[in-house]
Order: C-alpha cells, then structure tokens, then sequence
C-alpha cells in the first residue's frame, strides 16, 4: 500500500511513497541478518567509527532533515535542530562508551577464570512514532550498532520522507549495505515480521495500545521486547516552589513538539495555596509561546501532525469543561486550514475527566488542585502511566523525598523531564518496560553470557 506524507499545516499532500512488497520486506530482513553476521566480527573501534560518521553526516544534513519534519509531521524548523544535535550526540555518546559499556566483568569463583560477556542478538526491530522522527530512532540505533546488531525500521506511516532519509544518512556515513534499513509497510504486517525468524528482537516507542500488541506478538515467539509507551506526567508545584521559575518549566514542557511528547508535562498538580498565582503565571506562560507556519523561524508551536488528532484533543478539552473544568486559555478550534490548536490551560479539573483519567497529546495543560504534599503525591499516583515527573519545590531535599514516592520511571526536580544519552530512559506500568539510552540501554539488546573456565584443564 503506497504511504503519503500530509503537510499538516496547511492539509496538502506532500509526496506519496510506494510501500515495500512482503517479498521486499523479507529481502531486507534476510539482507540484514546476512550483514549483521559479517558486522558483529567487527572492531568496538571500527564500529565506532562508523558512529562517529553518523554524527557528522547528521550535522551536514541538519537543514534539509528539520525541514523535512516541519513539512511532514509539523515540528518547527528551530525544534528540529536540536532533534539533530540530540540524534550526533547519542552517536557520538556510544562511539565514546559503546566499548566500556559491554567490556567484559570478571565475576570472582571458584573458576579459574569467570567472567559475563556482552555478546550482539541479531537483527533487531524498531517501530517507531512520528512525534520525534529522528530521535526516536537514533536512540535506539546507536546503541544497537554499537553491539553488534543489524536494525530495521518500521516508522510511522504519516512520516514516509524522514524514514527513507535515515536509511539514506546510514548509507552516506558508511554503514554497511543492508545492515540497517527503513521498512515501508502496513501496521497489519508487523505482527508477521515480528514473527519471522531472521528477526531476534523488538523495540516499540507509541501508545500503550500499540505496546500491548507488539509485546503480545513478541511473546507469542519469545523474542525480547522494550516498549516505551504513553505518559501522562504530574508535575507537582509545592507550597514553597519558586513559581516564576516552575511556571516556565511546566510551559516548556506542556508546549515541547506541540505537546506531542510522552514526557511533556500533562498534570499540573499545585498546592491550593499557590494555586491562584501559579494559573495566573502558567497562563501567562503560555500565551507568549508564537503559533504558527513550523517553517518560520519564530514559530515555537507548529500544528498537530494529523487533523485527527487535533479532533480528539478536542474532544477530550470538551468534555472535559462539560463536567466541570474551567478554560483559562485556547479551548477553541481555529478556523482555516490544517492542524492547529490553540495553548489551552484548563483548571478545577478532577478524576473522570478526560483531561484527568487520559493522556492529552497536544498543547493542553490541566491544572489540578490539592490540599498537600501527601493528596499531590496520591493524585501523581492516580494514573495508569508511570513515565516521567517533576517536583518543585525551593527545599531539594524535600524534593527528593517526594520524587522517591513517586510512580515514574524518572523524576525531575526543579526542572522539566528530558531525555539525556547518559541516564537510562524509560517508564514503569502502561508506560512499558525496559531502558533506553545509558549502559543500561545498550544491554538490553545483547547476550548476557556467563563464561566459566575450570581450574586445571583437561
């Protein structure tokens, strides 16, 4: 089936790209699993070299591959350098560590020798989502090279372009034919790939639907799977935070992508005693951020990538404010073309609300009231996700007695949730299992072998 690319912003078809046959797509597998076993004898330093040429082609096309974003999922151009930048640096960061991550550990025994080796799995699947098109990606591709893996992509359908311009970044920087490439098929086809044999294990970025599925597929052939799924992170302002400087963190965070990110911050939870003063900053906040052509320069909200995503955030603000919210900001659709939507705080909400119970994925802040530290950590708790949380407050210490109490797979104190190639990355309940980035990343798609010589040989 042929993939089109729609410029949100303005509804026009881009380009329409012809699929992958399913003979095409086994020949692409069976080509990388075929690489894969001439790359796994490969150097950490010839490998890493390779890595290094990843970062430096990334850095030459960084024009041409934020721009091509803008136009097919709506990012801003200015957002999708620094996806770049992220994208070299995890390159670079794996070039650098890749080899002290998975040296060999002497393990004392009664062996003469003992020790766990890190050895490479295969060919290893990612299925990734539009929101981040090239970080998404690369964050798993740099550490899944440096193993010794071969890697496929299946990305999101409404980003055909930037997908097919990863495989050709990878072959301009010298990664070896057919070791890693970009799969143009339909969602209803994975669950058959994940299945195929030449496939050794899977990695998921996407909504926990999606989660469900793939890892109900990868148990069915007991292949090892990562999946980081939805988020619908608390934000916790405490009675003695610095408002000025949380408001302006909790609008980043909530306008980051448009608000199409699984750590942008999505509750507000603020004690009722700063309640007023935070709403009057947060909005203020977040009127100033400039909606507009993801193109321009000064835009720092583009649209949604798809208008039915815009329709159901909509739907979720509506419904929302029928049972009670309040709008302090935005709430209305625009009028004109494409997949704009407004920066819209909501306050007074409560649980069985939308804007409560569900992750809104779009510029849409809920402001949520409480009495204490104690309701604010039950309601951050209240929440099927457990991904990423923020805690503000001038007391560091207290803080971090808050943070630990808190159900996430990473917490933030003073400052907004954000991925970093040096810390591991991932969530804990509907928002998955497994780590990315860090030493903790690049073992995940590895044998963790144990080796046990004996003492006096044969």
């Amino acid at each position: 089936m042929p993939h089109q690319a729609i410029n949100p912003a303005t509804g026009a078809v881009l380009k329409t790209y012809p699929g992958h046959s399913a003979a095409e797509v086994h020949q692409r597998v069976t080509q990388a699993h075929e690489a894969y076993q001439r790359w796994r004898q490969q150097s950490f330093a010839v490998r890493a070299q390779v890595l290094r040429a990843l970062a430096a082609t990334l850095k030459r096309r960084s024009a041409e591959l934020s721009k091509l974003a803008a136009q097919e999922m709506g990012k801003p151009v200015a957002q999708g350098r620094s996806e770049i930048e992220k994208c070299t640096a995890v390159c670079e960061y794996y070039a650098q560590e890749g080899a002290r991550f998975l040296a060999p550990e002497l393990i004392a025994t009664d062996a003469a020798k003992s020790y766990v080796a890190f050895e490479p799995l295969g060919v290893v699947l990612a299925i990734m989502p539009w929101n981040f098109p090239y970080w998404q990606v690369f964050r798993f591709l740099a550490p899944a090279l440096m193993a010794g893996n071969g890697a496929l992509l299946k990305h999101a359908s409404n980003v055909p372009g930037c997908a097919l311009a990863i495989e050709a970044v990878c072959r301009e920087a010298g990664v070896p034919e057919g070791l890693f490439a970009t799969l143009l098929m339909d969602t209803k086809d994975v669950a058959a790939l994940i299945a195929h044999p030449l496939i050794k294990a899977v990695t998921l970025t996407g909504s926990t639907p999606a989660g469900q599925a793939v890892a109900s597929a990868a148990g069915a052939a007991l292949k090892k799977t990562v999946l980081e799924l939805g988020g619908s992170d608390p934000y916790l302002i405490l009675e003695d935070a610095h408002l000025p400087q949380a408001a302006q963190a909790c609008a980043a965070s909530r306008l980051v992508n448009g608000g199409q990110s699984c750590i942008a911050a999505k509750r507000f939870i603020v004690i009722e005693s700063v309640r007023g003063p935070f709403e009057g900053l947060l909005v203020e906040q977040m009127r100033q951020r400039v909606v507009g052509d993801p193109l321009l320069e000064g835009t720092a909200v583009g649209p949604l990538a798809r208008r039915d995503l815009r329709d159901e955030l909509h739907r979720q603000v509506e419904r929302s404010v029928a049972l009670g919210a309040r709008v302090l900001l935005g709430g209305a659709l625009p009028e004109g073309p494409g997949a704009f939507y407004p920066p819209t705080v909501l306050a007074d909400v409560k649980k069985g609300m939308p804007a409560y119970d569900e992750e809104t994925f779009g510029p849409v802040a809920a402001v949520i009231s409480v009495r204490d530290e104690a309701e604010a950590i039950r309601v951050a708790n209240d929440t099927p996700f457990g991904l990423g949380a923020a805690v503000f407050t001038r007391d560091t210490a207290r803080g971090e007695r808050v943070a630990a109490q808190v159900e996430s797979g990473s917490c933030f104190i003073n400052a907004l949730v954000r991925s970093d190639p040096r810390l591991p990355f991932g969530g804990i309940k509907a928002s998955g299992y497994g780590r990315e980035l860090s030493a903790f990343g690049i073992r995940e798609f590895v044998n963790i072998k144990t080796m046990y010589v004996a003492r006096g040989g044969a």
